[in-house]
């Protein structure tokens, strides 16, 4: 007897529909076709195991698996449930088998038949919605992941028994309810406090501009000025997350398996900060079978990179691409696959190896050709991506001792959303455009009208800075922002100046940036 279950395999962040077909005839042997891998593979293992384990028997005869459309590779053990629905049903084990059509089945099993949470869940429902199905049935421990795709029912089961229970009586069970409701305190307990940061008033000032307008900052100061705290402290300034967003980010997250809790559900902007030895391949994805890299996890969020020259210079180089274009491209010789990559970047670096040079106090015993040597691994291309420079100054005594507390991050961060509130309305015609620092040359004409003072002010930094055409437009996106901050329909002299100060890398006292 044939029957076809219906399943679902990741390419990329989504999902596709797998037809699983199940043949039990004459013969002998167990076989399973259409590019699998060994995990899949090995499901026939598991599934007999669970089907012998719950009072069902195995069919000694042949039974032939096809996984279709048979030229996608299919990964993971979460097609061990359809699988076993489908020889179950194909060995006429189940009463009904009318709604095998109109649900995807996914699951990892148990050799006991316990169901075991499985990646890429959030994918699957989004697919399953647009496929038309009736509904989704997935292990229960994901199924709060599923439930955020609103519009298609969701069966949360743990066991095989529950599933077959479901499809012999589906009226006897009700679709999944959420009861996870969205606290903007989860997770934000542990970001530091603006409040805690003592003195660094323009840093403060530049962080939240780069948190309204989505802008990328770097900070450049010894050690010890408080520059990773003050790029952690960020988290809490953030507005939060929309719902279109809180999509795109939980789907990376989702098939990236880093799902593990409910309460790991993507409500707040991610904050990545990986380690400098990492490789251009856990940057920005890849492998075999392509997975998002650090630049994905960071999607709609922070990716901090502390102590920037540190890294391998090919791995920074590999950012300039996703930077401009808010995704990143895998290629590979039997498929190319797109992950979403629009990531606000921070990072952080000392002056020079000893980390001293230009200090105000502390004398640096570095060499000058130490100096550039340790600059120049930053390469002039990636640092004119990046949107605003600033200068950490070490944090004097009696700011430390100050009784007195700075503004607090819930003060900054109401000024924040509703910088972004005004981003959200001007560009709500605009596809794919929701903050100032994802305009392109088009919107800066239509969007960003400078006065005649303004206008003379931009003339002369970019003649005596000698900055490039990309730096000019970075400017004026951050002039923009500045002016939403203070709710202002146009940018004036006072927008324009204080964004040409936070170019502070461009100008001449660091000109050997530059290459």
């Amino acid at each position: 007897m044939l029957v076809k279950t219906k399943g679902a395999a990741i390419v990329g962040i989504n999902a596709i529909t797998i037809n699983v077909e199940v043949n039990v005839s004459m013969g002998q042997g167990y076989c399973i076709v259409g590019l699998a891998d060994s995990a899949v593979r090995e499901s026939l293992d598991r599934t007999e195991s669970a089907i012998k384990s719950n009072g069902f028997h195995m069919p000694r005869t042949k039974v032939v698996i096809n996984l279709s459309p048979a030229d996608i590779k299919k990964s993971g053990a979460a097609f061990d449930l359809p699988i076993a629905i489908g020889i179950l049903a194909a060995s006429e084990q189940l009463s009904s088998v009318a709604l095998l059509d109109d649900y995807i089945i996914m699951g990892e099993l148990g050799l006991d038949g316990q169901l075991y949470p499985i990646k890429g869940v959030l994918s699957m429902t989004m697919q399953a919605k647009v496929t038309g199905h009736l509904g989704i049935i997935v292990p229960f421990q994901n199924a709060e992941e599923a439930a955020l795709v609103k519009g298609i029912p969701v069966f949360g089961c743990r066991h095989l028994n529950d599933v077959v229970a479901f499809l012999n009586h589906p009226q006897d069970f009700a679709p999944f309810q959420s009861s996870q409701k969205k606290d903007s305190n989860i997770l934000l307990s542990e970001a530091p406090n603006f409040s805690a940061v003592k003195g660094q008033q323009q840093c403060k000032r530049a962080l939240e501009i780069a948190s309204a307008g989505g802008h990328n900052i770097i900070m450049i100061g010894p050690p010890g000025a408080g520059k990773t705290m003050l790029a952690k402290s960020i988290v809490s300034i953030l507005p939060p997350l929309n719902t279109l967003e809180t999509l795109e980010t939980t789907q990376v997250y989702s098939i990236s398996g880093k799902m593990d809790t409910i309460r790991q559900l993507m409500y707040h902007r991610p904050f990545r900060q990986p380690h400098h030895t990492l490789s251009a391949i856990a940057l920005i994805g890849g492998g075999s079978i392509p997975q998002p890299g650090e630049i994905s996890l960071a999607h709609n969020g922070v990716l901090f990179l502390d102590e920037l020259p540190e890294f391998n210079r090919s791995v920074m180089e590999v950012l300039r691409q996703p930077m401009e274009e808010g995704v990143v491209n895998i290629a590979r010789a039997k498929m190319s696959v797109i992950f979403p990559a629009r990531f606000m970047l921070m990072a952080s670096m000392n002056p020079c190896p000893c980390g001293f040079y230009n200090h105000p106090t502390k004398e640096c015993y570095c060499s000058q050709v130490a100096i550039q040597k340790y600059l120049h691994k930053i390469s002039g291309p990636l640092l004119d991506r990046i949107d605003l420079h600033i200068e950490v100054t070490p944090v004097l005594y009696h700011e430390l001792r100050a009784p007195t507390e700075g503004e607090s991050s819930e003060t900054i961060a109401l000024r924040v959303k509703k910088a972004r509130t005004i981003q959200m309305e001007r560009y709500k015609n605009e596809p794919g455009i929701y903050t100032n620092a994802q305009m392109t040359g088009q919107h800066l004409k239509k969007y960003c009208l400078l006065n005649v003072e303004a206008e003379n002010l931009l003339q002369k930094a970019m003649e005596k800075f000698q900055l490039s055409a990309r730096a000019f437009d970075r400017i004026i996106k951050v002039s923009r922002t500045i002016a939403d901050l203070q709710g202002e329909k146009n940018i004036s002299l006072e927008h324009i100046s204080e964004a040409i100060q936070y170019r502070s890398l461009d100008k001449s006292s660091w000109g050997k940036f530059k290459n």
